[in-house]
Parts: C-alpha cells; sequence; structure tokens
C-alpha cells in the first residue's frame, strides 16, 4: 500500500454517517484504476486467523465452544439493541483470533429495524435461512423442500403454528406425513461434542438443551438472545459490562433507504475528516477477549492445540 511502512497509528473516518478505520499514512497511496482521480484511499481491517468454516472442523473443548457462542450472542445483541438487523449471519462471515477473540463480519445485507427493506424475503444465505424468513416468501418448489427436511428432524409443527403458514406450505405440511420429530439425543449423541472430565463446569448435556431451545421452528417459542446469554452453557462468561453494554451509537438511521452512486461514496469517503481512533473500550464488543470475560470460578487456561486457537486462553 505505501512505501514505507505506517507507524501503527489507525485513524477513525466517518463515511457517509458510517465509521471506518484507515492507515494514518493515506496521503501516500496513489490512485489505482483508469480515470481515478484525486487521492484514493484504502479501508484497512484487522487481519483476522480464521472464519467459523475453518474453526469447526477443529477440536475445540466446552469451554472453546461456549466462549465462541457467548461472544457471538453478545454481538447480535450489541447490534439488536442499535436497532440493526444483520440478515446474513452464517460462518463464513464470523470470524476468530487465536485469542479466541469473535468478530461478526459482512454487513452488505444488514438494515437497520425502521426501514422498509427488514423483511425482504432473499436474505440470508440459503442454508442458514431461519423458518420465519422463509414463511415470507413466495414459494417455489425447491424453497418448500427445505421445509421438508426441517419438519422430518423437528416434527410436524402444531396446528397453532400452521395458522401462520402461506396457504402454498401450510397445504404441503398438511399433505405430508405426521412426523414426531427426533430426539435431540439422537440428532446430537454424545460422541458428536468434545469429551468432558469431572472438572469441567461446561456440559456436553448444556451444550445440547441450549441447541433443542434454539432449534424450533416457532420463532414465539425460540429462545432468545438474552434468555441464550442466561443458559448454563453459556452464562459462565456472563459479564454484564459486555452483555449489557449501551448500545452503539448510530449517525443515521435511515441511511440504508437513500440511495448513493459510487461516485458519491468516493467523494464522501474523500471528503471526510479523519481522526485517531481511540482504544477500545469495554463497551467495544469486537475487541472481547477471554481475559476479561472469564467468570471468576472459570478455569482459563485452555491448552488444547487447535491450530489457529492454540492461543485461546
Amino acid at each position: 500500500m505505501s512505501d514505507s511502512k505506517s507507524d501503527g497509528q489507525f485513524y477513525s473516518v466517518q463515511v457517509a454517517d458510517s465509521t471506518f478505520t484507515v492507515l494514518k499514512r493515506y496521503q501516500q497511496l496513489k490512485p489505482i484504476g483508469s480515470g481515478a482521480q484525486g487521492i484514493v484511499w484504502y479501508l484497512v481491517m484487522e487481519l483476522m486467523d480464521a472464519n467459523l468454516c475453518q474453526v469447526i472442523h477443529m477440536e475445540l473443548d466446552h469451554e472453546r465452544m461456549s466462549y465462541l457462542l457467548y461472544q457471538m450472542l453478545c454481538g447480535i445483541k450489541h447490534l439488536h439493541s442499535a436497532g440493526i438487523i444483520h440478515r446474513d449471519l452464517k460462518p463464513s462471515n464470523i470470524v476468530v483470533k487465536s485469542d479466541c477473540t469473535l468478530k461478526i463480519l459482512d454487513f452488505g445485507l444488514a438494515r437497520t429495524a425502521c426501514t422498509n427493506f427488514m423483511m425482504t424475503p432473499y436474505v440470508v444465505t440459503r442454508y442458514y435461512r431461519a423458518p420465519e424468513v422463509i414463511l415470507g416468501m413466495g414459494y417455489k418448489e425447491n424453497d418448500i423442500d427445505q421445509w421438508n427436511k426441517v419438519i422430518e428432524q423437528l416434527g410436524t409443527p402444531s396446528a397453532e403454528f400452521m395458522k401462520k403458514l402461506q396457504p402454498t406450505v401450510r397445504n404441503y405440511v398438511e399433505n405430508r406425513p405426521k412426523y414426531p420429530g427426533i430426539k435431540f439425543e439422537e440428532l446430537f449423541p454424545d460422541w458428536i461434542f468434545p469429551s468432558e472430565s469431572e472438572r469441567d463446569k461446561i456440559k456436553t448435556s448444556q451444550a445440547r438443551d441450549l441447541l433443542s431451545k434454539m432449534l424450533v421452528i416457532d420463532p414465539d417459542k425460540r429462545i432468545s438472545v438474552d434468555e441464550a446469554l442466561r443458559h448454563p452453557y453459556i452464562t459462565v462468561w456472563y459479564d454484564p459490562a459486555e452483555a449489557e453494554a449501551p448500545p452503539p451509537q448510530i449517525y443515521d438511521a435511515q441511511l440504508e433507504e437513500r440511495e448513493h452512486a459510487i461516485e458519491e461514496w468516493k467523494d464522501a469517503a474523500v471528503s471526510s475528516k479523519a481522526t485517531p481512533s481511540q482504544s477500545s473500550s469495554i463497551n467495544d464488543i469486537s475487541s472481547m477477549s477471554t481475559e476479561h470475560t472469564l467468570a471468576s470460578d472459570t478455569d482459563s487456561s485452555l491448552d488444547a492445540s487447535t491450530g489457529p486457537l492454540e492461543g485461546c486462553r
């Protein structure tokens, strides 16, 4: 990016009511692309070690799994407290560092809750759509196929929930065999979880119980983020300073409803004033580390080697 190395000082710049981070030495960057004019700024993001697509193939113990999930829940609650809906949460959009710090990426589909776009049906990558997102869609045959897999595993929905379905979907479900659902002990047997010892405070049974409360078709009966943070599998990490952090400042809640041409975004970036970023505070959900989130009675010495997470402790 530059012939000489930066001194490590990062600057925060407000770009069309959004905050990004850029290197202090941005003046040395050269224009790129045909017909580019003026200074080109690179938006520099922190390098992370792995995303969850990679992490799920590692041999993690319950403490790491529980702590990563705790951070996800804190991050989601933090966004929701500001009225921000991510709308595309999936493994490739969640990244971690070797110290177990977790961050949520890719807000390209994110919207504020007050916008008209919040319930657009074609949000969330296909295999990660919640049932209620699917319900907002004009169904096609290949969309209904997803329901076949869901009801076979979790059971035929209740009559009360069936009333919420669109006619096409309701007719499809009613004409299918009645599925009792598979017990979660069979869906998630002990052998797929990490082994546990007598000293472990976080148990396989707790993980399975949390899954059974999360994987519920009816959103009204599904465990909430707040409830999940208090679940025995998660609550050992609970820190009010993180889980109950004040919502982030929203500069312009209606930003998504206004259209900007690419050149307008560029002009806004170049004309913005750069100011030194402040050090991370306890209210910055993206900066959490295990050092200050461990409950006092929880052992933080995680010594299993797990590739990119081997420094997590």
